[in-house]
């Protein structure tokens, strides 16, 4: 639904609509008409008073052109219609307003009955619309209705609204841009990690006095960097390791006993070892 005249084909759908499918005398006529206009004295007239922005599309991401897949386009203008369904009809002496009611209760069910208009209906022009036509009854305050009465200067008569969605407009060619470039590679991809992880596996030494030197091995340890902490204080700081093992020095001030080493290599691989300080 790409032409901007297409809020004017929902109007003549649902004119068809209701031609086609009310079950009432052929005297009775459906217009399209504003409250102040004259039209035949037995009629069901849509008055289009309110078109509103649909919160429901808003925002959307561009998309793929519906006739260029290289290109893509700007969201549509998303519109909710909404619509004063009124009937007319001459008073008649004993019965006043029944004539117009009876119209009115035949054009309600007809909306109920089909609220996606059938294809047989639907203007030519909305045929290859993304969205389908939706009809729904909404209820009004009698204030707001009165007011839309009042701003034709024309005595209320009863009336119901609808509402329709959604009409979708789109903008011209020119805001279309090019589909970004994309690289496709053939084949089987390589998936591969960025890089093999370091890992400690042993501690030379498990005891011995302060001042001895524990060496620390594991794997893929080359050209990362060791963070160690005995007893909580930093002895070893951004050690830049080289080969598969590191030495570390145990610090005086040690009271005998057990102490955690805390090793951190380059904050991929954390261990805890504990070493006995002896007399």
């Amino acid at each position: 639904m790409s032409a901007s005249t297409a809020i004017g084909m929902v109007s003549e759908t649902l004119r068809d609509l209701l031609i086609g499918e009310m079950l009432v005398d052929a005297g009775v006529g459906v217009t399209l008409l504003a409250p102040d206009e004259s039209g035949p004295a037995r009629r069901i007239n849509l008055f289009l008073y309110k078109v509103v922005e649909s919160p429901h599309f808003k925002n959307k991401d561009w998309e793929v052109s519906r006739t260029n897949p290289t290109r893509i386009a700007p969201p549509p203008l998303t519109l909710n219609l909404h619509y004063l369904l009124t009937a007319y009809a001459p008073n008649d002496a004993d019965t006043g307003n029944a004539n117009a009611h009876e119209i009115l209760g035949e054009a309600m069910r007809v909306l109920h009955q089909f609220p996606t208009p059938p294809a047989t209906y639907v203007a030519d022009g909305l045929a290859d619309a993304r969205e389908s036509l939706k009809i729904m009854h909404n209820a009004i305050d009698i204030d707001e209705i009165t007011k839309i009465w009042s701003t034709f200067g024309q005595p209320y008569r009863l009336s119901v609204v609808y509402e329709v969605a959604v009409v979708q407009l789109d903008q011209s060619p020119e805001g279309a841009a090019d589909m970004p470039p994309r690289i496709v590679a053939i084949g089987v991809p390589t998936v591969a990690a960025p890089f093999t992880p370091p890992l400690l596996s042993g501690m030379s030494l498990i005891s011995g006095p302060v001042g001895s030197t524990i060496t620390f091995s594991g794997q893929n340890l080359d050209g990362w960097r060791a963070y160690v902490t005995i007893a909580g204080d930093v002895v070893v700081d951004a050690l830049a390791i080289s080969g598969s093992s590191f030495d570390v020095t145990i610090p005086p001030g040690l009271v005998a006993g057990f102490h955690a080493i805390r090793v951190d290599i380059s904050r991929l691989h954390r261990a805890t070892f504990y070493f006995e300080v002896t007399p």
